[in-house]
């Protein structure tokens, strides 16, 4: 269970901090609800209580673990299968895992195709997700703005 100020990562949303626990009454039952606020253009996000695991709702990870990630992007090997449909399918999988090295590997794929071949409005749209989840959480780890978090990641990439 998390309490108000625990910083938290969803993991089609990124990174936020609890800011209230909220009870809702819907079909005639009241049910506890996790206010996460997302930095990053004030998103509010409500999570249900009781279905967190089920969600992927979890402590973001600590500044050691981040530097890691960003250190191990280079390495990355990816894959990019020429299907539209299948490599946009296998990305939404990498996203929506929760893992922040599978998120990292969506970014450098979709940035290197960008490169040679350019990004459909879908893929575009999914990198900036992507980077989303990962930056935020990034910020939060290390306790930087949006700008500062996304340098630390392009240059990763270099």
């Amino acid at each position: 269970m998390f309490k108000i100020g625990d910083r938290v990562a969803h993991p089609l949303h990124g990174a936020g901090t609890i800011s209230e626990i909220e009870r809702k009454k819907i079909n005639n039952q009241f049910k506890d609800y996790y206010v996460m606020r997302i930095p990053k253009g004030d998103m509010r996000v409500m999570i249900p209580v009781d279905a967190c695991d089920a969600v992927g709702l979890r402590p973001i990870i600590d500044s050691v673990r981040a530097e890691e990630i960003l250190n191990q992007i280079p390495d990355l090997d990816v894959s990019q299968d020429a299907n539209w449909n299948k490599r946009y399918r296998e990305n939404m999988l990498r996203i929506r895992s929760g893992n922040l090295l599978e998120v990292a590997s969506v970014i450098k794929s979709l940035v290197q195709r960008e490169s040679v071949r350019g990004l459909s409005t879908g893929e575009r749209k999914m990198l900036h997700s992507a980077k989303q989840i990962l930056i935020s959480e990034i910020v939060l780890c290390f306790d930087c703005s949006y700008s500062e978090a996304e340098e630390r990641l392009y240059h990763s990439f270099s």
